[in-house]
């Protein structure tokens, strides 16, 4: 197993062709699979040998290069997921037929109205929501994020939510392996259960579990002294982030598509293309009047 340790070793200073070699391995990580965290790509790069795992090569070396590549138009911006900075504001229209041709483009049903089960995923970094958003979004599943431990109103608003519902909800959650990583999974459950008792409520931590770090040789760095749960907690931690994000995604897909009925989604394709049609007609209608004026 690996460590995500601090180097004791002097540092060295890479030559220009070591560092075109790791800016090339990162570009073709990126390129095959994104987007990713900056330290999804560090572990990605830690794990094949290219830099050390230490808190200076993912600074000094990672971070450092992966903002020259983007400022110099090597790696798109849209490589990188960063969920941590976004602006809130409504959506809204220059006028009808902005409107109409929003319609047209972006309407959908709601895939679980219709299904016998609800389905959250639960993350602890905003940062990877970037990463997992594109499988969530494509299956209409809420993804929510904890931001370390969530606040009491957050929680209650997601249970109230979940109970509404009326029917099983499983709750599937990604966090770090670490002091308190485990402990946000089980007071986010406990909350859940506390403010929706009557709720049908099945809640799963799919990552990072101990099986996952042995089975798939993730990197581990030390356990944080620092942690007040550190007493209770045996061994090295292990962040999500480490997880490869083809792995992430597979994983969140994996969970999401055992509750869906696969006949109930095929015809609810095929009424939200009939719908979707109808909305090119009257936009095309609209437009035929406007036009007549």
């Amino acid at each position: 197993m690996t460590t995500y340790d601090t180097s004791i070793i002097k540092r060295h200073r890479r030559t220009k062709a070591e560092i075109d070699t790791v800016c090339e391995a990162m570009y073709e990580a990126l390129r095959d699979y994104n987007p990713m965290t900056v330290r999804q790509v560090f572990y990605q790069m830690a794990t094949k040998g290219f830099v050390p795992k230490t808190e200076e090569a993912y600074r000094g070396t990672i971070c450092r290069l992966l903002t020259q590549l983007r400022l110099r138009g090597i790696i798109p911006f849209g490589w990188i997921a960063d969920n941590t900075r976004w602006m809130r504001k409504p959506i809204t229209h220059t006028d009808m037929e902005e409107v109409l041709k929003y319609n047209v483009q972006a309407y959908r049903r709601s895939v679980w109205a219709t299904m016998p089960s609800y389905v959250e995923v639960w993350i602890e970094k905003d940062a990877l929501a970037g990463v997992l958003y594109e499988v969530t979004e494509s299956w209409d599943v809420p993804l929510m994020v904890t931001r370390g431990y969530p606040s009491l109103s957050y929680v209650y608003e997601a249970a109230q939510a979940i109970g509404s519902k009326g029917k099983p909800a499983y709750i599937y959650y990604f966090g770090d392996y670490d002091p308190s990583g485990m402990d946000i999974s089980r007071v986010l459950e406990e909350r859940l259960r506390e403010f929706a008792p009557e709720a049908d409520m099945h809640f799963e931590r799919v990552a990072v579990n101990p099986w996952q770090i042995s089975h798939y040789n993730l990197p581990t760095r030390p356990t944080k002294k620092t942690d007040s749960r550190a007493r209770q907690f045996n061994g090295d931690s292990v962040e999500l982030d480490a997880m490869p994000p083809e792995m992430l995604k597979d994983l969140v897909e994996n969970v999401i598509q055992q509750h869906i009925d696969r006949k109930e989604y095929e015809n609810l394709i095929k009424t939200e293309r009939l719908e979707r049609e109808s909305f090119k007609e009257i936009y095309a209608y609209w437009k035929q009047g406007k036009g007549g004026n």
